[in-house]
């Protein structure tokens, strides 16, 4: 992909940066969701006890997925500016990815 709008001259994007840009987007809206859901159920306080099952899960589900979003963010800042450390945040970002698939996965 070409982008020519740029003030610093054209630059292109890798097939592996849009990727990434696309899982740390996706990890962000997710957190944001979790955290947007934590705040409405943080200002329901009459039904307190009917959500009070679900606390420990949705902390841990907003733990898990704001450390993916900024794990993943990192990953992609560092191919798209080509960073001498951008080989750990995909290691990274794989194994953020790895523990949320197998905390989520359904059996």
């Amino acid at each position: 992909m070409q982008f020519a709008f740029s003030k610093c001259g054209p630059h292109s994007m890798k097939p592996f940066t849009a990727l990434l840009a696309i899982l740390a987007g996706s990890a962000v809206a997710l957190a944001s969701g979790l955290i947007m859901t934590w705040i409405v159920i943080l200002l329901l306080p009459e039904d307190e006890q009917r959500f009070a099952p679900e606390h420990a899960h949705l902390v841990r589900a907003i733990l898990v997925f704001t450390l993916f979003a900024a794990v993943s963010g990192a990953s992609f800042y560092s191919e798209l500016r080509e960073r001498s450390w951008r080989l750990a945040a995909h290691g990274g970002t794989l194994a953020v990815f790895c523990l949320a698939m197998w905390l989520y996965w359904p059996t």
